[in-house]
């Protein structure tokens, strides 16, 4: 198979702005929306609010890669780094290079894309391992480059980049491109092609031994960010995880041609859902927020303690509601104080009960969302479910 880097036309790549224009439209005035919600949060909540954004990105892209991180550890790395409260615990290095990649790219977001800071998220990246040989610069090892899967004796290749040899000439030709594309760029693009673009040319060069997906989706994220002039805060890694047997296929089939408005529909789509998911988180805070507002000095610890837990499970809702057991166990409450805690949560408006008896299930008394798919159709509409 010819790869998309081996034909004629590399790097020229096209598509049809037609299929795109209400999408990127779209993308502007929902980040426009994002951003008028955002300023009704108090200082805590926005803390919170990015805390939780950037923590679920460095999960979610680290997992992509089939790295399973632990949450506690990369938010309080990220907290401590942003100058916040945060615990004194010790944090490994995968852990703390990828918090530590995530608030870089964060603050600097307007900055223009180098090598030297591509450089810098890899060497973060690669905090702690002995077992790759090239930390901080381009791959230089003579094997083909192939992202493959199946057995080992019958090895099935989804692609195969260009030698290392070529890797400084593609990189700074993919640098050009990023600074030309820019909003203040001598060939500006809109903003979801060329974070579309941006993330499947770096894969397609794939520089690194490995890293390239986790960098890769963070140049799409600056790229959002220069777009709107501000951090964008969606979970767009974490968006890709949930799809992710979609985002590999729809990666691969786009390593084939340089035609590439199928990608293009397709990242899309995915970032319009993600920018609704953080929308969502943001209303959900503020909801958050004004619940504990109207109930100050009326809860006791354990119904805080029970209630903090659940809006942490985020503006989907506490999966198969609160039963008694569950806040018992929550709280150690013995069952009957747990029935008088519960019975006066529902009282303050604090929880919704459905069921009667051992099948009584509560959720939290705040509009709940249920975050459907996006895509974007052949016509350019975008499609829900």
């Amino acid at each position: 198979m010819e790869w998309n880097w081996q034909q004629p036309d590399w790097p020229n790549f096209t598509w049809d702005p037609a299929r795109l224009a209400f999408a990127e439209q779209h993308f502007l005035i929902w980040g426009g929306a994002l951003l008028g919600t955002v300023k009704h949060l108090a200082g805590e909540e926005r803390n919170q609010l990015t805390v939780e954004a950037m923590s679920t990105e460095a999960l979610s892209t680290s997992e992509i890669e089939g790295e399973i991180l632990d949450r506690g550890s990369v938010q309080s790395s990220i907290q401590r780094q942003l100058g916040l409260a945060a615990d004194n615990r010790r944090i490994a290095p995968r852990e703390q290079g990828i918090a530590e990649m995530s608030v870089d790219l964060y603050r600097t977001f307007a900055a223009s894309l180098s090598e030297e800071m591509i450089f810098r998220w890899h060497r973060m990246l690669m905090r702690g391992r002995r077992d790759t040989k090239d930390v901080g610069r381009y791959r230089t090892r003579d094997e083909p480059m192939q992202v493959v899967s199946g057995a080992i004796g019958a090895p099935k290749i989804h692609f195969e980049a260009p030698p290392s040899t070529q890797i400084p000439c593609e990189m700074a030709g993919f640098i050009d491109w990023f600074k030309r594309s820019a909003p203040a760029g001598t060939q500006p693009l809109p903003a979801l092609t060329r974070a579309g673009t941006a993330h499947l040319y770096f894969e397609s060069i794939h520089p690194f031994e490995d890293g390239n997906g986790r960098i890769g989706r963070a140049i799409a994220e600056k790229s959002l960010a220069q777009s709107l002039e501000q951090p964008t805060l969606i979970v767009l890694a974490a968006t890709m995880l949930a799809r992710r047997a979609s985002y590999y296929h729809a990666l691969e089939a786009a390593n084939g041609r340089n035609e590439i408005t199928d990608w293009l529909a397709w990242f899309a789509g995915v970032t319009i859902e993600a920018q609704r998911r953080t929308l969502a988180l943001v209303e959900f805070l503020i909801d958050k927020a004004k619940l504990f507002d109207r109930l100050k000095n009326q809860l006791n610890e354990r119904q805080q303690k029970a209630l903090l837990r659940m809006f942490k499970e985020g503006p989907e809702g506490f999966k198969g509601g609160l039963s008694a057991g569950k806040y018992s166990k929550m709280t150690g409450a013995s069952p009957a104080t747990t029935t008088r805690d519960l019975v006066d949560l529902t009282e303050k408006g604090a929880l919704v009960r459905t069921g009667e008896l051992k099948h009584a299930r509560y959720n939290l008394a705040v509009p709940l969302k249920t975050l459907r798919r996006v895509t974007l159709s052949e016509s350019g509409e975008l499609i829900e479910g």
